[in-house]
């Protein structure tokens, strides 16, 4: 990827799943609502104070959170749809499965 986000912003993917009824029929993406998770992809440096301290994010490349609706700016690179956000946009971290 050929981006990176500046100070508090990230890049996030949309993650996608593919929703069936149970009768096995496939709901088309133009029926549904955009989904409201995603991984993040890159991460800014962190935000900055007025007295020039940097703070780093609390999220890191790899984690799957969860956003509100209408966070953030929607782009597409190399093809690809992603969404850069300011850190404050994310909800949630998502727990990572331990086996």
């Amino acid at each position: 990827m050929n981006i990176r986000p500046l100070q508090d912003r990230l890049v996030v993917k949309r993650i996608v799943e593919t929703e069936t009824t149970r009768n096995g029929i496939v709901i088309p993406d133009s029926a549904k609502e955009k989904p409201q998770q995603g991984e993040v992809i890159a991460i800014g440096h962190g935000k900055r104070l007025e007295d020039g301290k940097v703070i780093p994010l609390n999220v890191k490349a790899g984690d799957r959170i969860l956003f509100g609706k209408y966070s953030g700016s929607e782009t597409k690179v190399d093809g690809t749809e992603y969404i850069i956000m300011r850190e404050d946009d994310v909800l949630g971290v998502f727990d990572r499965k331990v086996d």
